[in-house]
Order: structure tokens, then sequence, then C-alpha cells
């Protein structure tokens, strides 16, 4: 159901604590998500931008209600932590900290290394040589680890290392044939990049939870096949090396058109788990065919099969966190990046409320694969 602005009021006032309680199949629908997936041992969070929990209060009180973690869509990433060498800037991550401790939920961080969101003088810096990147590399550690070590317990230190195999919607360049993905880290590290920023981040925080986090590992494709098994490549490659390594996030863009198989992803969990790994599943949302076929009733069911499938593979696994990536399709990344918008006047119905803030069939999707039910 919708939420009145009056009924939004006190969620921005006042901390939410979840109760400890058992749910029925009838009385689930009628709790937050968060309380849902607590309920059974889960966590349930969602991305979260400090401009919307500041200036859309309608967001900030339903993120309130429904997750129990957050994880900053950009304030935490290098481009809006350090824009020039030297000069960091905090103000945004830390808006959403306090907003975050206000309201007692946990924060994870994302991400330390990328290829992406770099500021121009990065690129140029890491090249230049294996020691100039990793000096490069640790001043953002010290800097960055010191100042969130209070609050974010859980950081995606590497973000996106293995490499699209052919045909992926962004396939690696022409003549690189490695397992890793060609950045700016890798041309200035070499191959051992990822093992040297975990090894970083262990010396900076003995206790923090080390997460390398991607994506396109999801689908029953040749594709999907092939970058599951360079990832599980690198992985035994860390785990062989000794290299700390706590978590394995599985970002969980879906897309509509690619075929999915719960037994393939199940397995590819668990493979996961064997290597004494957690999993997470960190950036869930859907994008359907493009133009969308079948009214809203229709597109929604299809949506909520597929996460349901999804989600319980992923729990059958042994996966015990799940965040969406955002909590409705209004503020949704789905519809602001044109490179995989729909048409103008529609838009992908792919996060758990819709853009009037209605509970969609996937909400319910989610709740019953929290709660071990069948898709209904």
């Amino acid at each position: 159901m919708p939420l009145s602005r009056r009924a939004l009021g006190p969620l921005l006032l006042a901390p939410v604590t979840a109760r400890a309680q058992s749910f029925t199949p009838a009385s689930a629908p009628n709790q937050p998500l968060t309380q849902i997936a607590q309920s059974r041992g889960f966590t349930y969070g969602c991305a979260v931008t400090a401009r919307l929990l500041a200036d859309e209060p309608e967001f900030a009180a339903l993120v309130a209600q429904e997750a129990g973690l957050v994880v900053p869509e950009y304030e935490a990433k290098f481009d809006t932590l350090q824009p020039e060498q030297g000069r960091f800037d905090t103000a945004p991550l830390d808006a959403l900290l306090r907003w975050a401790e206000h309201f007692r939920k946990p924060v994870r961080g994302h991400a330390l290394v990328w290829h992406n969101a770099l500021p121009a003088w990065v690129a140029p810096a890491v090249t230049e040589s294996p020691a100039r990147a990793q000096a490069v590399m640790e001043a953002h550690f010290d800097h960055v680890l010191a100042h969130t070590s209070a609050r974010i317990r859980d950081w995606d230190v590497v973000n996106e290392p293995i490499a699209n195999p052919p045909g992926s919607d962004v396939p690696e360049p022409a003549g690189n044939s490695g397992d890793l993905r060609d950045s700016p880290w890798l041309r200035g590290l070499g191959p051992d990049y990822v093992a040297t920023a975990l090894r970083a981040a262990r010396q900076r925080d003995r206790t923090l939870r080390l997460t390398l986090n991607d994506y396109g590992v999801e689908a029953d494709s040749p594709s999907a096949e092939e970058k599951r098994r360079r990832l599980l490549r690198l992985l035994r490659s860390l785990r062989d090396r000794n290299v700390p390594l706590d978590a394995v996030g599985i970002q969980g863009h879906l897309q509509m058109r690619e075929a999915f198989s719960p037994a393939i992803f199940r397995a590819f969990v668990q493979d996961i788990r064997a290597l004494g790994l957690q999993v997470l599943i960190t950036e869930l949302d859907v994008r359907e065919v493009r133009p969308p076929v079948g009214d809203f009733v229709a597109r929604d069911a299809a949506v909520a099969r597929r996460v349901h499938e999804f989600a319980s593979a992923a729990f059958e696994g042994g996966a015990r966190t799940l965040l969406t990536w955002g909590i409705s399709d209004r503020w949704s990344w789905l519809h602001r990046e044109q490179t995989v918008a729909l048409d103008p006047g529609d838009v992908h119905r792919g996060l758990p409320y819709d853009w009037e803030l209605n509970r969609k069939q996937m909400w319910r999707a989610l709740a019953r694969a929290f709660l071990g039910q069948s898709a209904g």
C-alpha cells in the first residue's frame, strides 16, 4: 500500500527498532522487509544517496521503514572522496553516515578500488609505475578506512575485477585475454593488484570484512558461465596464496532477456561458500525486455517470478544478505541512465516499490524468499 505523508512523518524523527518475532504467510506482507528477513536470520538492505535522504522525505521514510542495512550509491567512490590528489571530501558520505547512525542502520562501503568512478588524475598517476600506483592506493586507504572505521565494517575493497567474456553486453577490448578486466590498476600494478588491495585493507583494519564484488555471473548463458569460471579461479588463487578475503558480493543486476537456472546459480553460490567465503547479494534490481511486453500486472508478475527464483537460489546456496540497488522505481538508476532506460513515459519495474510507492509483486517475492516459501 502507498505511504501517506502523514504516516511518513514519524519515521523521519525517531529511530526504527526491529522486533524479533515470528511471521506467518498471512502476516508477512504487513511487515517491513527488514523484519521479515531478520525473523529468519537474513539481512535486507538497499542503496541510498545522501541527497535523496535529505531532499526526498518519502524516500528517507521508506528506507527507514524497510531496510536494515544501507550502502552509498556513489558517496564512497573514489572520485567523490578524493577528487584531487591529496584533497579528500567526505561531506556527502558523512551526511549519509549521520542519517544511518540516527536510524541505527549499519552501512556497507562501496567501493575502494574500481576501474570506474575515478577522477581524471588517477589513471596517469597509477600507470606511471608500480610504486606510484601502490602509493596512490595506500594513501586512499589510509584516509578513507581511518575516517570510516567507526561506522563501516564491510567494504567492497575491489569492485568488478573480472573481465567480461565474449558475448557479454560490454566485452573486453581486443587483446585482453586474461581473467582480469583492463583497468588503470591492472596496468599499474599487474595481475596481483587485487591481492595488493586486499592485503593493504587488512593491514589497516584487522577486523574489517573484506569483500570482492562483481556482476554478470547470474544468468544461464555461455558468457555468464565463463565469468563464473573466471571469478572462481581468482578466488581459489587468492585462497591458495593466503590473501585475506572474507566475502564475495554478487551484484544481481538481473535482465529479463537472459535465461536463469536456479540450480546453476545455487551451485555457484555453494562453490564460493565451499572456499570459506560469505556471499552477499549486493545490488539487486531487474531490467526488463525493451520494449516491455504486457501490462503492469503481467510485467510485475514476470519480474517477481525471476526475483523469487534468484533470491531463493541464493539463500539455498548459503547467502544471508540481500540488498536492492534502491527501493523504488521512482529513484532508480534504471531510468536515470539513458543507456539502459526504457522509452520516455515508461520505466523498468525492477525494485520493490513502484513510482507511486506501492508495494509491488517483487516486494512480496522477496518476502516469500526470505521466509523460505514458494512463489505462491
